[in-house]
């Protein structure tokens, strides 16, 4: 019965990222215990950002596959800062190596579309959400030419931070980012997500009794990581 329920649930999530809708992920009890609201990139608009703003409250930030960054040649930044650390000797001290919840981080770089303003708004970063998954969507990375055309059309730094999953996916980090990029694969989606944390009102992030809440309250799927991990095995076989 158990197993039925979670097929359900995952298909329905499936078909919700595939309709433009929200869904909710928690990660681990024992990882970040933190809920985020996600959504495929291709989908988002001013409201979506709206909503991540004021019901999430957390970082907005894209999530991408291991793939599109080696294609676009985006570096994780605790390695470009490792590469230039004899040059700038703080980002030595500044190291990312007690990450309490991980082994590693998976920001890259941050950006905007070449089109926005400040890029800052809501109307601003779901133009540069949703221009980015159009541009994987429609380049051909066959030609040599991508990572040239990704920067006539955005520039860095900007105001979206790009998350990056790691090779491998699940298998070895099973962190928001993979989570996600998992779920829009088997949804048959462009591998870019959109996500914010679901913060509370006490400092700390919303617990996952109240983020189920939320997701009841307005109708979302709520998943839990490990949820994702079981359907994501038997969609590889």
């Amino acid at each position: 019965m158990g197993g039925m329920f979670i097929e359900k649930k995952i298909q329905r999530a499936i078909e919700d990222l595939r309709k433009g809708k929200f869904i909710l992920i928690y990660d681990d009890d024992h990882r970040e215990g933190e809920t985020d609201l996600v959504m495929a990139s291709e989908f988002v608009t001013p409201v979506s950002i709206k909503t991540m703003r004021k019901d999430g409250g957390g970082l907005i930030f894209i999530m991408i596959s291991k793939e599109i960054a080696d294609e676009l040649k985006l570096p994780f930044l605790a390695d470009m800062y490792a590469n230039v650390e004899d040059r700038y000797p703080v980002l030595k001290f500044l190291a990312p190596y007690d990450i309490p919840y991980d082994s590693k981080s998976s920001f890259s770089l941050y950006i905007n579309h070449r089109e926005t303003f400040t890029g800052v708004t809501d109307i601003d970063r779901s133009l540069t959400m949703r221009r980015f998954a159009e541009f994987v969507k429609k380049t051909n990375f066959d030609n040599g030419y991508a990572v040239e055309l990704f920067g006539k059309e955005f520039r860095s730094p900007g105001h979206v931070p790009i998350c990056v999953a790691v090779e491998g996916l699940l298998d070895e980090r099973r962190g928001h980012t993979e989570l996600v990029v998992s779920m829009l694969k088997m949804a048959g989606l462009v591998p870019v997500g959109s996500g914010c944390e679901i913060m509370s009102d006490d400092g700390k992030a919303l617990s996952k009794d109240k983020t189920k809440e939320y997701a009841k309250k307005h109708d979302l799927v709520f998943l839990e990581g490990k949820e994702i991990v079981e359907a994501w095995k038997k969609w590889l076989k």
